[in-house]
């Protein structure tokens, strides 16, 4: 049996991966999840998860916010400590800026995932037809769902409902694109 193994930077990343990752991998993968506590938590401890993972038959994907940070920088950063884990041809995908720009690059599945109304409508705004240069996207779900929004329950919530094909946020469709090439 093949594993694919996420090392996700928070339990929001796990969320979203458990409703969307069941529609795009066939039923032979198995999955697990590995979920730290921030990014620097994912940085400190990466090298020693990878190390000490046996299991055969394994491919590994990194997950990680942008934030403030050089996307290039960081996955650099994280290829640097896989080859020095002794891993090669790990996945790694960086969020623009934050996991919410998934969310944000589909509103449908926001207004279905956390039963509002009048959110689809708005994915025509400049801000909303590329959200991976919104420097702030948990901020804005925040304000445009008036606050209902919560990072673990909302992932978890709008994860189902994303399209895996027409989503506007490109880190989302590289991410995509990047596991179905593990497979």
């Amino acid at each position: 049996m093949r594993t694919i193994v996420f090392f996700l930077e928070e339990p929001s990343a796990k969320e979203m991966l458990q409703g969307v990752l069941h529609r795009i991998l066939p039923d032979e993968i198995f999955v697990r999840y590995v979920v730290f506590q921030g990014k620097q938590d994912l940085e400190k401890n990466l090298k020693i998860k990878l190390r000490a993972w046996t299991l055969p038959n394994c491919s590994f994907v990194i997950m990680r916010d942008q934030d403030s940070g050089d996307c290039k920088v960081i996955k650099e950063t994280l290829a640097n400590i896989c080859e020095k884990a002794g891993k090669k041809g790990v996945l790694i995908r960086i969020a623009c800026h934050e996991l919410e720009s998934f969310y944000l690059g589909d509103l449908a599945a926001v207004e279905k995932g956390l039963d509002l109304k009048g959110i689809e409508k708005r994915q025509q705004q400049r801000k909303f037809r590329d959200p991976d240069l919104l420097t702030n996207p948990s901020e804005e779900m925040f304000k445009l769902t008036n606050n209902i929004y919560d990072k673990v329950s909302g992932s978890r919530a709008i994860a189902p409902y994303l399209a895996i094909e027409s989503n506007f946020s490109k880190s989302f469709n590289t991410l995509i694109s990047g596991i179905k090439n593990l497979i």
